[in-house]
């Protein structure tokens, strides 16, 4: 109780213009950065970083965790409006954006994905305040086996989820974690699949698999397309867009109900609370679940606001899960808290069980931050900006996808310093392309990318300690937890409710 008081205390902090100026100014460079495909909240953290030095240490978290809540909610815009994902975390968000902004309903896609962030990411920081310690030992019972499993479960259920594409889903799903076998062994110091390139040594970059799949690809799509870019852009000239129109109804809201905003949140918590895991697979898992959940799931993936809700909800609240095990254990539950580490590090803060008890005047001001970036910050920006982002459709196409050309080449650049790696981003680019021309859904490509090095790391590992007994996956009980949970998802979404064609 007293550390809640304590960071209840710390809103006062915010009362000083220079904070609040710090906090502000970070929380709209972490939206423009996760916004535009390629410049992602941990480049915008990793490049800031140096003017973090001239802060105290209360203020440089502050504005920090700012950027942090923005990186996830900001890649949503993009995904909205052009189909093409600012953040990795946003990306099942285009899956039901970019049809709402195709029917004429953009304005409203992106407020329910600010209203959903705004919950996730308040619940998020709530129970980071509340039951960071308890969470944290709850975490700590997931070993090597049971994380094997928690990625086996993943991408089991979002192949199945993608209704009426199974099998190409599960191809497109072996393709990526082919693709992340390529480059030096995950146990041992080997290459594998190099070819005798030494620029495959270190595998394929994450950033421009993502520019890629999404942005190279979309522009390939668009440049095929037969003029539904100048029908969306017609369609909206004709319709006036006030600020209105991005505050969902409360009859919408009280439809995707409570319970898809508390279950999506809390999935994103308990997922951002186990190290590596990250938004991108919250959001995977809490779509699945709504998807699996729903009377009517053949509706997601052509503008279902509950898949919008759903996505952001859980991204944003695992920004609060993520920093239970960097507080108190110092593992990073991702890029960006990686980066917040450092943070501490460098101005002498070691990150411990006793972190909480001992400096928590240091921690409370960070949550604080998180939690006003959540309430206050995501509408608000929204509310006053929002007409501005929904006008990037009305860009002449030529000249918005060049500049989306320009900046996914440059930004896979400036993400790896390669060009070689910019050259894959191209060639990833055509390759998706002609999956997504053939009906393959890309993103359990990219989720067998993103998953396969853990996946094959953890499978290794449990094999080794077991002397290779596939058995200790049904034998230890975190294991046991998620194989049991896969099969009740394999029950529900593809046996007891399939579609008339599932497969």
């Amino acid at each position: 109780m007293e550390f809640i008081n304590l960071v209840l205390g710390s809103f006062s902090l915010l009362l000083s213009p220079q904070i609040l100026l710090y906090v502000v100014a970070g929380f709209l460079i972490g939206t423009i950065f996760a916004s535009i495909p390629g410049l992602t909240a941990t480049l915008a953290l990793a490049l800031l970083l140096p003017l973090t030095y001239s802060l105290d240490v209360s203020t440089a978290l502050m504005a920090c965790a700012s950027i942090y809540m923005a990186g996830m909610c900001g890649g949503s815009i993009t995904a909205t409006t052009i189909n093409i994902p600012g953040a990795p975390s946003s990306m099942m968000t285009a899956l039901d954006g970019y049809p709402m902004q195709l029917q004429g309903k953009g304005p409203l896609a992106l407020g329910h994905a600010a209203f959903g962030s705004m919950v996730g990411g308040a619940l998020g920081a709530i129970l980071l305040i509340v039951l960071a310690p308890f969470v944290a030992e709850v975490a700590l019972l997931v070993k090597t086996t049971g994380k094997f499993s928690l990625l086996a479960f993943a991408i089991v259920v979002i192949v199945i989820a993608q209704r009426g594409k199974v099998v190409k889903a599960g191809m497109a799903a072996c393709i990526g974690l082919m693709l992340a076998t390529v480059g030096l062994d995950a146990m041992e110091p080997m290459t594998r699949f190099t070819f005798g390139s030494s620029e495959l040594t270190a595998g394929l970059d994450l950033m421009p698999m993502i520019i890629g799949t999404f942005a190279i690809s979309e522009i390939l799509i668009q440049a095929k397309s037969n003029g539904c870019a100048e029908k969306m852009v017609e369609a909206l000239k004709k319709v006036t867009i006030s600020r209105r129109d991005f505050i969902p109804p409360l009859s919408e809201i009280r439809k995707i109900g409570v319970m898809c905003y508390l279950k999506s949140s809390l999935i994103g918590y308990a997922v951002g609370t186990l190290p590596g895991a990250g938004g991108s697979m919250g959001s995977f898992l809490a779509y699945a679940e709504t998807v699996r959940t729903s009377d009517e799931p053949e509706t997601f993936g052509k503008g279902n606001p509950k898949g919008i809700v759903a996505s952001e909800s859980a991204n944003n609240a695992v920004c609060g899960g993520a920093l239970v095990p960097m507080l108190t254990f110092g593992i990073p539950g991702d890029p960006v808290t990686a980066i917040m580490l450092g943070v501490l590090v460098i101005n002498g803060i070691q990150p411990g069980p006793q972190l909480m008890v001992g400096q928590a005047e240091l921690i409370a001001p960070m949550l604080a931050s998180l939690l006003f970036s959540a309430l206050i910050l995501i509408p608000l920006t929204l509310y006053l900006l929002g007409p501005y982002f929904i006008k990037i459709v009305a860009i002449r196409k030529d000249v918005l996808y060049g500049i989306i050309a320009l900046l996914a080449v440059v930004g896979s650049y400036v993400a790896t310093f390669s060009t070689f790696q910019m050259m894959m981003s191209l060639i990833i680019g055509i390759l998706a392309y002609y999956l997504r021309k053939h009906d393959f859904p890309v993103i359990t490509l990219l989720l067998g990318f993103i998953l396969g090095p853990n996946l094959e790391e953890f499978l290794r590992r449990s094999l080794s300690l077991s002397n290779g007994n596939p058995m200790t996956f049904f034998t230890n009980y975190d294991s046991l937890f998620f194989v049991i949970l896969t099969l009740i998802f394999v029950y529900f979404l593809a046996i007891k409710k399939p579609l008339k064609k599932p497969f």
